[in-house]
């Protein structure tokens, strides 16, 4: 099946994809499964209870998958790597580091980015400066910069073209986690020489499905560790012994996939492929905006789907509970986030809930 050429679905059609949404302000803690991954799925496992698992779909769905993400970060599909969590593609990159390395990570990032690099051994040190200074931080001694687009805790949007640009200048390499941003902000995987993604966020798509991209100089560096069947040239012919030829692409750094998740990440991957995503990204940001603005927020130079305030009692968190709208909170902090199934009802109900 070919990639769509030209996405054009509009946030209102792609709406009627899921069956659920309103009062849902937590894809950034998990996203909510389309119908199509629902049957997907469902379908599976039915075929599998009734004897009849189907391996070549399994394979199929990786790498339709791979192909898709490709498509929506902008890179060639040979560049991407799949995997299940986003600790074990950092401690990839940080197998890459030379010994004694300095990795420059912003304040309060997650700790999936953070604790591969922490704990690499081998005299690899890790330094902080806050997230809208970090681009000042990058000096001579940096070897990566690594760092979250759209931050957990915070919602915050990164200055991604003065970190780039940074960190170009100093020669430093680039580890950029899109697991907040892909599937609303627009993310250019060719910008930097990693670009991590979990999919079970706003892509949707279920638990145990994660992306790993690399740059040219990148992969010629970094050591396959992960490497077992499904990273050979021919993972079928890969099954047995350590002769194995592995890929000449990212492919050599795959882990083997969870093949249910793949099987729900594939229709998943296929509708946001075909969203328009300037329309996309204006419509979560809108609502995000609508609702900071009702809650006397300032507006921040960078538009994010996500909100976050102070509530370190959990208090605001407690009435939005109450009020049956699924919201989380994080470091003390109260977050909402508008996806593609949210829309202004959602604003209005979760001001009421707040009392604002």
């Amino acid at each position: 099946m070919p990639l769509a050429a030209s996405p054009s679905l509009s946030p209102s059609q792609a709406r009627s994809a899921f069956a659920a949404g309103a009062g849902y302000l937590a894809a950034c803690t998990v996203g909510l499964p389309s119908r199509a991954t629902v049957a997907a799925v469902t379908a599976d496992l039915e075929a599998a209870a009734a004897g009849r698992p189907d391996i070549a779909a399994y394979s199929a769905a990786v790498e339709r998958s791979r192909a898709l993400f490709a498509s929506l970060v902008g890179i060639a599909a040979d560049r991407v790597a799949i995997g299940s969590q986003a600790s074990a593609s950092a401690a990839l990159v940080a197998a890459a580091l030379p010994d004694g390395a300095e990795v420059l990570v912003p304040d309060g990032e997650f700790s999936s980015i953070v604790l591969p690099f922490v704990h690499a051994g081998r005299g690899i040190r890790v330094r902080t400066a806050p997230l809208h200074t970090l681009a000042e931080a990058v000096d001579a001694r940096t070897s990566l910069v690594a760092f979250s687009i759209v931050q957990s805790a915070t919602g915050d949007v990164a200055d991604a073209d003065a970190i780039a640009a940074a960190a170009a200048e100093h020669g430093a390499m680039t580890l950029c986690d899109a697991t907040q941003a892909v599937g609303w902000l627009p993310v250019e995987a060719s910008r930097f020489d990693a670009v991590i993604c979990h999919a079970y966020k706003w892509l949707c798509a279920p638990r145990g499905v994660s992306f790993l991209t690399v740059s040219g100089r990148l992969a010629a560096v970094m050591p396959p560790r992960l490497a077992g069947w499904y990273a050979g040239d021919d993972p079928w012919a890969s099954c047995y012994g350590g002769e194995s030829r592995l890929a000449g692409d990212a492919r050599r750094f795959d882990v083997s996939p969870a093949w249910q998740a793949f099987v729900g990440a594939a229709p998943a991957l296929e509708l946001f492929a075909s969203l328009d995503a300037a329309a996309l990204y204006a419509h979560t940001t809108g609502l995000a905006a609508a609702f900071g603005s009702r809650m006397g927020m300032p507006q921040s130079e960078r538009a994010s789907a996500i909100v976050t305030w102070s509530d370190p009692g959990g208090d605001d968190l407690a009435r939005l509970t109450g009020a049956g709208i699924v919201a989380s909170g994080r470091a003390g902090r109260a977050r909402v986030a508008f996806h593609v199934f949210n829309d202004e009802s959602d604003v209005e109900r979760a001001i009421a809930a707040l009392g604002r």
